[in-house]
């Protein structure tokens, strides 16, 4: 199973709607979720790290695979993410729950206690579209795992 937790709510219908086709085309091979914690509307950084923490943390089990995205992870092209993820079902994790943090990112304790940190780029992105972007990259990774094609 793979879990994506968001900090916030997507409102526009456009992203909602290329978030479900994405969820849709993984349900061929895995089930997967978002979950949609809510952002903290503060300006106190470290408030808001803090309360955003907590409604993040009550979504994952010990037995859950964490990976962070965080802009200082480590980078993957789409073969090495398909990998790392093969390799994860490969060793019996079932659940693979990715983080997004929200504007403030995510707080150190998050960070630091994920199994891995990812990172897709040195640039910052809207959080609505880098959803559709992971959901995509995950998607791809199970085009590859499964021996199948897709564009490139």
């Amino acid at each position: 199973m793979i879990k994506i937790i968001c900090v916030g709510k997507i409102k526009e219908k456009y992203w909602r709607d290329a978030i479900a086709e994405y969820l849709k085309r993984l349900s061929k091979y895995t089930k997967a979720t978002i979950i949609e914690v809510e952002d903290e509307g503060s300006e106190d950084r470290l408030r808001v790290l803090e309360k955003e923490k907590e409604r993040i943390l009550k979504n994952i089990k010990p037995h859950n695979f964490v990976i962070s995205l965080d802009i200082e992870g480590e980078t993957f092209d789409s073969l090495s993410l398909s990998n790392k993820i093969r390799g994860l079902l490969t060793e019996g994790y079932s659940d693979i729950v990715f983080i997004i943090g929200g504007s403030y990112g995510l707080h150190d304790d998050i960070k630091n206690n994920s199994d891995a940190r990812l990172s897709f780029s040195k640039l910052t992105f809207p959080h609505q579209l880098f959803r559709i972007m992971l959901l995509e990259q995950i998607y791809r990774s199970f085009k590859i795992i499964n021996n199948e094609t897709y564009h490139k």
